[in-house]
């Protein structure tokens, strides 16, 4: 396995409900190489969060192992070597933009003086420089993310976990925030792993989509996606993208 990315060995992940065990992820496998866009795609319920939680530390395998960047998932958390973005942007709304960026580089004791560069550097990054001395209840949803974005890059992760950070957003904003984003990627060269329910919004940002089919959550089909880089909006409207979205369509087990 490349050493700054992902291997998911045979991993099952099941919950005791009151009457029963439900299996929620069924042995699934997968590499990630350093570097890679990924995505988890599936309809609801199919186990794409629950397997990003696995590699994330904030859920044990029933079965099987993870390694991050050649690490079991509680030494990467701990050696911080990803950041994650949830659904939700989860700021601090008494504290202004720049301050939640610096939260995670204040709880790692780093120098005021390198704590504030950094968060300008990284409001630079997500084009929201003017708005650093904002509250997040003043910024657009859009806006939001982008600062939980910020937030997670903070301490240079090596690996960015994403857990459908668009799917409240209008139609507009999801495709303007999808550019950004991979404008972001290619300018830190992280490796992204992305939860989304939109077969066309994998196909957009990935260079791999990892489809999962219901229940329980199994690995039914690799794509890789072959759409130069860097991707436009024009690429949307190609039969290549068409293309793509069918074979992916058509890959879903028991949809």
């Amino acid at each position: 396995m490349n050493p700054a990315g992902i291997e998911v060995k045979n991993v099952s992940m099941s919950y005791q409900s009151e009457s029963s065990e439900v299996l929620a992820v069924k042995e699934v496998s997968l590499s990630i190489g350093k570097g890679e866009f990924v995505s988890l795609l599936g309809p609801s319920g199919c186990g794409k969060t629950t397997l990003l939680r696995m590699m994330a530390d904030l859920l044990t395998p029933t079965n099987g192992s993870i390694e991050i960047a050649g690490q079991s998932t509680r030494q990467a958390r701990l050696s911080q070597k990803y950041g994650i973005v949830f659904q939700n942007p989860t700021l601090y709304d008494w504290r202004k933009v720049k301050d939640n960026i610096t939260l995670p580089l204040e709880l790692k004791k780093v120098p005021k003086a390198e704590r504030e560069r950094k968060a300008l550097e990284l409001l630079e990054l997500v084009g929201l420089e003017k708005f650093k001395d904002k509250y997040p209840w003043q910024l657009s949803g859009g806006m939001q993310q982008r600062i939980a974005i910020a937030r997670a890059l903070a301490m240079e992760p090596e690996i960015l976990l994403m857990d459908e950070p668009f799917s409240a957003l209008d139609e507009f904003s999801r495709e303007r925030l999808n550019e950004e984003l991979l404008a972001i990627w290619k300018k830190t060269n992280s490796t992204v792993v992305f939860v989304t329910h939109s077969i066309s919004e994998s196909v957009f940002l990935s260079d791999r989509v990892f489809v999962l089919s219901p229940h329980p959550g199994r690995l039914s089909a690799v794509v890789d996606i072959t759409l130069p880089r860097p991707r436009t909006k024009e690429m949307r409207n190609s039969p290549e993208f068409y293309k793509l979205i069918t074979q992916i369509r058509d890959s879903f087990e028991g949809s």
